[in-house]
């Protein structure tokens, strides 16, 4: 045997891919701000005991000295280069306020702000990192070589970058995969934890689906390569996580608009604080350090830092789940929606046609199976998507299907095949029924319309199947609904207050059929619906003042996706013109995270407002203890750099897998 499909069993460490996925988490001194927060630190420490043990004032200068020099090198330098751009950084402020205080001899003081302030930096350096090390991490997971398997059944190993669209590669027991794809050969149980979140691992056979960076279990699986390396499903997440990374949501740049606003403000209220008490008498020394002191507490540093870490967590966190968000924007955005407009085929359904009724007709002499095996056996040359349906049919029973020979196909009408001898059509019935010219084919005819009509009436379309010009049988075909659809349906009317609308292409009575399935209304199904109809349907709700949420799949429903409040795309069946005009992306066509992403927007526009009081509490209190009292400086160096630290953190809180399952309770209540 060329390849080996035998089963071994698989080794301990590779029981469940929780346990054996690498992490990877950036190490603190990695960073440069920790690197230097950590030297001024260690300087400060130096200095200290020495000014308080009395030493000469150059022991403890240096080191001082130092200090100021290696924590504020680097904010003192972005800030110099923002006000070249006339903008003034908040960085910026904190090194003058040091040096202030430095100059009126609080040399310990302003040392002591510039290590909290190189500290607060390097702790956000450090949950920026982290964050995109939740994402990044998933690189790790899929193996760096494969064993790919050649056209002769030779086994050779290779880097999985080398991998190309229509290899096949080999996944032995307890092996991770290593390129996404489909199973070609073998059965195995593949845990895909840390890509789905689904807690058993899944059953894999011929024609599943397999992602790189899962486990395999105990057998060995035969998989053809279906996407590059740099379009695996782990890529195409680090890849939109990195880039929404790089844009700002509305609150982020109303803040920042605010934010020059404000500093210059707080600039002259400094001065104000400053050259006010100091005409009434007050000395130089407490005026000037009562200044100092007002600048840091005032510097809206948490208020800065309130927005990105929440959306930038819930954007990496949904990615992992299987729904790339595009943008800190997006996900501002999914949080407002309270309208949704879902497609039909390849949305609420899977996009994939199927036999659902097999009837021959009386007097045919056929029963189900050979009368599925003749319009297989006509149907097996032809790419249309109704003719793969009925091969594969035929395939799942297990029917030996003959060879055939005069194969035409008609665009709108169907195909002819000569099989054993017979000419046997299969197509639209309203087209081959028309030939009907004698009494017999007439009378069989008339059945066949009765057939098709009940058919098409449960929402199946109807398929003809006729030998020699007269008809043997008839085929209903239908999509089959997405498993998930109805519980999305329920849980999304319970997020918006409003049940979603229904529109698609589709004739009335199969949309109809489908809706009454999954929970929509008739009087929010609209079917037969071009793609400047379904632009059309979102305006009519945005015009009533709805935030629309629209999801789809094909190059039909992209003017949709463009005109919605945001629209989602199904991933894997989506055209790639949907995929990009989309503001999200359903990786797996898991339709049910579409409710959970909703909901863990509205966690994350949460936690802006949380921050955002946090902020403001803590800046107000400290601003009037500085007005009214005196606020020591060491006090308000701590309760400023604490706040931004706190803020930080408190954003950070929807990375972990907890915020998701929250999402998914809040989404379905």
């Amino acid at each position: 045997m060329p390849y080996s499909l035998i089963e071994r069993p698989a080794p301990p460490a590779a029981a469940s891919a929780r346990d054996t996925a690498p992490k990877r988490r950036t190490r603190v001194f990695a960073l440069a701000e920790a690197r230097w927060a950590a030297a001024a630190l260690v300087l400060f420490l130096i200095a200290l005991p020495l000014q308080l043990t009395g030493a000469p004032a150059w022991a403890w200068g240096l080191p001082y000295a130092l200090t100021y020099l290696t924590g504020g090198w680097e904010p003192g330098w972005e800030g110099l280069k923002a006000l070249k751009d006339k903008t003034l950084d908040v960085d910026l402020l904190m090194v003058v306020a040091a040096i202030g205080a430095a100059t009126i001899g609080q040399v310990m003081d302003g040392a002591l702000l510039i290590v909290i302030f190189a500290t607060s930096g390097a702790l956000e350096a450090l949950a920026t990192a982290r964050t995109q090390d939740a994402v990044r991490g998933l690189l790790d997971l899929a193996p760096t070589t494969a064993v790919r398997l050649g056209d002769d059944g030779r086994e050779e190993t290779v880097a999985t970058a080398d991998l190309a669209v229509g290899d096949t590669i080999l996944i032995r027991p307890g092996e991770r995969v290593g390129a996404d794809g489909r199973v070609l050969d073998g059965a195995s149980e593949v845990d895909q934890a840390t890509i789905t979140g689904e807690p058993l691992p899944v059953a894999k056979e011929t024609g599943d689906e397999v992602f790189s960076g899962t486990l395999n279990g105990t057998g060995a699986l035969r998989v053809k390569v279906e996407r590059d390396a740099s379009d695996s499903v782990i890529a195409r997440i680090v890849a939109m996580v990195e880039e929404a990374s790089q844009t700002k949501a509305p609150t982020q740049l109303f803040i920042e608009k605010v934010e020059q606003r404000y500093s210059l403000g707080m600039v002259a209220a400094t001065l104000a604080v400053f050259a006010v008490p100091l005409g009434f008498g007050a000395d130089l020394t407490s005026s000037l350090l009562r200044a100092m002191t007002f600048m840091i507490v005032a510097s809206p540093c948490a208020v800065v830092l309130a927005t990105m870490p929440p959306l930038l967590s819930a954007i990496a966190n949904a990615g992992r789940h299987g729904i790339l968000v595009k943008s800190a924007v997006v996900m501002e955005r999914l949080g407002q929606i309270d309208s949704v407009a879902l497609d039909k085929t390849g949305t609420l359904t899977e996009g994939t046609p199927r036999v659902t009724d097999i009837r021959p007709l009386t007097g045919s002499s056929l029963d189900e199976d050979a009368l599925l095996t003749l319009a297989a056996a006509a149907e097996h040359s032809s790419e249309h998507p109704l003719a793969r349906a009925i091969v594969d049919a035929a395939r799942e029973r297990g029917l030996n299907i003959p060879e055939m020979r005069d194969f035409t196909s008609t665009p709108g009408i169907g195909v002819t095949a000569t099989i054993d001898g017979a000419t046997i059509a299969v197509g639209a019935p309203a087209r081959l029924l028309n030939g009907a010219t004698d009494a017999r084919s007439a009378k069989t005819a008339a059945v066949a319309e009765e057939e098709e009509e009940e058919l098409e009436n449960t929402g199946r379309t109807a398929v003809l199947v006729a030998r020699d010009g007269i008809p043997v049988g008839i085929l209903g075909i239908a999509d089959r609904l997405r498993p998930d659809a109805a519980a999305t349906v329920t849980a999304l009317t319970m997020l918006t207050g409003t049940t979603p609308i229904l529109v698609t292409g589709d004739n009335p009575r199969a949309a109809a059929r489908l809706a009454a399935e999954v929970g929509i209304v008739a009087d929010d199904v609209h079917a037969g619906l071009l793609p400047q109809d379904k632009v059309e349907a979102v305006r009519r709700l945005e015009a009533r003042g709805r935030n629309v949420l629209v999801i789809g799949d094909g190059v039909n429903d992209t003017p949709a996706l463009a005109a919605a409040h945001t629209g989602i795309a199904m991933g894997r069946a989506g055209s790639d013109l949907a995929l990009e005009t989309a503001d999200a992306v359903i990786v797996r066509d898991e339709l049910a995270t579409v409710p959970k992403v909703v909901a863990l927007s509205r966690a994350a526009r949460r936690l802006v407002v949380q921050n955002l009081v946090i902020a403001g509490t803590f800046i107000t209190g400290l601003v009037l203890w500085d007005l009214v009292a005196t606020l020591p400086l060491p006090l308000g160096v701590l309760g400023h750099e604490g706040s931004t630290v706190i803020v930080g953190l408190n954003g950070l809180r929807l990375l972990r897998d907890a915020a998701w399952k929250r999402a998914g309770i809040e989404g379905v209540q």
